[in-house]
């Protein structure tokens, strides 16, 4: 059967997720829960599918850096791809004239992880695998040899990444068992978005407590007084035993932060996230060394944009959680890097979701690395966000607040095509609604 690679679409596909503030947080208090949606043909007529996250506004921009990369995938065969994976994600970060407006960052690496992520959707449906399961039988050295070491061999050498994976083989079974039976863990971020009423935020913290939900997230950094508040109101609605953290989106200086987690640390929170700018390495460092006496981490990495950002995070103790995104980096193949990275480190990886499909994406990553990297369950969990899983063919699924593994063939990327076609910007139905509004 030949899985050349025939053509790639992509579109730019918009949620207008801003009406009711679902996603609101200090920095970002309109969100349009957006993505460049990738597909991608072959000659047998399977297809690939991808996308990467956006807010709305600027989508357009990385569907044009998706159309660029394409270039540099039709006519290739999914064979020939994985049989150098390394060497087609070097080829798609390292072109002559594209790499200029990175390298491996901002826009052209988001349409990098589109069109990545599409390829390995496209060759675990070829192996009728969800991807946990392609990832998870793979062989340690192929494994290995899907992931670009360059500028990351002073914390992690290729070597040094077979021999852990080689060594996790003892018990992978029992874990991946134990995942099919119970799932992993996961925790709520769609109780406490900034833009809620108290109202809202009593009722969604009843029902998340009536579903068996025992971890939180609430978003803060808009005012200290009212995070003081809203903080109060979700820790005496949670209880003391349940799991409380809080997030800011990069809202603070190193300072400010240190000052302003302080006065939460009564609500005792495990982590602060992203306290501030998220390419301050020091900054975060130092947040770190102020609140280890509160008993608060750092976590952080949800725009984290490569391997070699995640390294000098790990290397400079500045996070206690590492929070690894679907599509911020460079797919699959360097969020290897960095789970096998943070392995090394002894720093526990706890996933950004939410969005529009990326807790689609992040399970099969996380149930990855705990049954073929970690082997550990302590302080990890997966973050989930309830909104728009319905426009997905495979949608998540969550059975007493843990992920249950993926079932069906592929990466769950793809998405419902009468949903694609309702909110494609500016053409689709909901957009023509909202813009004749």
């Amino acid at each position: 059967m030949s899985h050349k690679i025939t053509a790639l679409t992509v579109r730019d596909v918009r949620f207008p997720t801003s009406v009711e503030q679902h996603g609101s947080d200090a920095m970002h208090t309109d969100p349009d829960y957006s993505a460049a949606y990738v597909v991608i043909h072959t000659a047998c007529g399977l297809k690939g599918f991808g996308f990467t996250f956006t807010l709305g506004k600027g989508t357009q921009i990385v569907v044009c850096a998706v159309e660029a990369v394409a270039t540099l995938v039709v006519g290739k065969s999914l064979q020939e791809i994985v049989s150098d994976f390394r060497g087609f994600y070097r080829l798609l970060t390292s072109d002559g004239q594209m790499r200029w407006l990175g390298p491996e960052k901002g826009v052209i690496q988001l349409a990098v992880a589109a069109v990545l992520n599409a390829v390995w959707d496209l060759w675990a449906r070829a192996e009728g695998k969800p991807l946990w399961k392609l990832l998870v039988d793979m062989d340690p050295r192929q494994l290995a040899s899907c992931i670009d070491f360059r500028y990351i061999t002073d914390a992690l050498t290729e070597e040094e990444a077979v021999d852990m994976i080689v060594k996790a083989q003892e018990g992978k079974q029992q874990r991946e068992d134990q995942m099919l039976k119970e799932g992993y863990p996961a925790y709520t971020t769609s109780c406490a978005w900034l833009g809620y009423p108290d109202q809202l935020l009593r009722q969604l913290c009843t029902d998340a407590l009536k579903s068996g939900w025992t971890r939180f997230k609430v978003k803060v950094g808009g005012d200290l007084e009212d995070d003081v508040r809203r903080c109060r109101l979700i820790r005496q609605m949670i209880g003391p035993e349940n799991t409380l953290m809080i997030d800011a989106n990069q809202r603070w200086g190193v300072a400010e932060a240190i000052s302003w987690v302080s006065r939460l640390a009564e609500f005792k929170p495990l982590w602060i996230e992203e306290p501030t700018s998220p390419d301050d390495i020091l900054g975060h460092a130092a947040i770190s060394k102020a609140l280890a006496p509160l008993g608060i981490g750092v976590a952080t990495g949800e725009q984290c944009h490569s391997r070699v950002m995640f390294k000098q995070f790990l290397q400079a103790s500045a996070l206690q959680f590492v929070q690894i995104d679907g599509c911020r980096v460079g797919s699959v193949n360097e969020n290897l890097a960095v789970l096998l990275m943070a392995h090394k480190f002894q720093v526990p990886v706890c996933p950004h979701a939410g969005g529009v499909g990326l807790c689609e994406l992040v399970q099969h990553l996380i149930l990855f690395d705990y049954i073929s990297v970690s082997g550990s369950l302590s302080n990890r969990m997966c973050e989930y966000v309830d909104h728009l899983h319905e426009h997905f063919t495979s949608p998540v699924v969550i059975r007493d607040a843990h992920y249950m593994p993926p079932k069906d063939p592929g990466f769950s990327c793809e998405m419902l095509e009468s949903s694609v076609q309702r909110h494609q910007y500016p053409e689709g139905e909901v957009w023509k609604l909202n813009i004749s509004k």
